[in-house]
């Protein structure tokens, strides 16, 4: 009996030690994709907006590990970019709110039953529910902060200039953002789907 005990409390040692050392390597794939590997899609949405797969690693980690460890991705990448960021933390901020409800929803889902459909289905409402939640997070924190540096006529001017139609910022973000956070969502969906089997044995130890 005291055997059973010792082998179960040493194993639930060895998982929680991978979980954190896999965790904190993820965090840092996140950090440098979110730092260097960004870059704006001018043709479908204002140049401010950079596009880059940093939520790619939490998603991996919320799979892998649980949707807390997802979060905890999300949450150190974003600290750890405010000490390079020019937005004062609000784009942190948004981010964070927005790629933990993605992974949050993704790791949950998939936690039900892991199968490869799950965690498909899981990835694809993530995604839009991440898109959802990135029109209040805009209209009503990011956005209004910017305003600051930028006036609201010049950045509804730079959404004009790819479509003039549009007249309000919120028709912006509904015409704009939503579709573009649902698309970043989902091609991080997709990357994984094709990495993630290789890696999970990586990150779980099941060489």
């Amino acid at each position: 009996m005291s055997n059973t005990v010792t082998k179960s409390t040493n194993a639930n040692r060895s998982a929680l030690v991978r979980m954190l050392v896999g965790s904190g390597m993820l965090a840092a794939i996140a950090v440098v994709l979110q730092t260097f590997l960004e870059f704006p899609v001018p043709a479908l949405i204002p140049g401010f907006i950079k596009f880059d797969l940093s939520d790619l690693p939490a998603l991996i980690g919320a799979f892998a590990y649980g949707p807390v460890s997802g979060i905890a991705i999300e949450l150190i990448k974003n600290l750890i970019h405010c000490t390079v960021s020019k937005s004062f933390t609000v784009g942190e901020l948004s981010n964070f709110i927005l790629g933990a409800t993605f992974v949050a929803v993704a790791g949950l889902f998939y936690m039900k039953n892991k199968t490869k459909k799950n965690a498909l289905l899981g990835g694809v409402i993530g995604s839009i529910v991440m898109g959802l939640m990135s029109f209040p997070s805009n209209l009503f924190v990011v956005y209004p902060f910017y305003y600051n540096f930028m006036p609201k006529e010049a950045v509804l001017g730079a959404y004009q200039v790819i479509m003039p139609t549009v007249k309000s910022i919120p028709q912006c973000l509904l015409t704009f953002n939503l579709p573009f956070t649902i698309i970043k969502g989902l091609v991080c969906v997709i990357v994984c789907m094709l990495i993630y089997k290789p890696l999970s044995r990586i990150l779980k130890g099941n060489y």
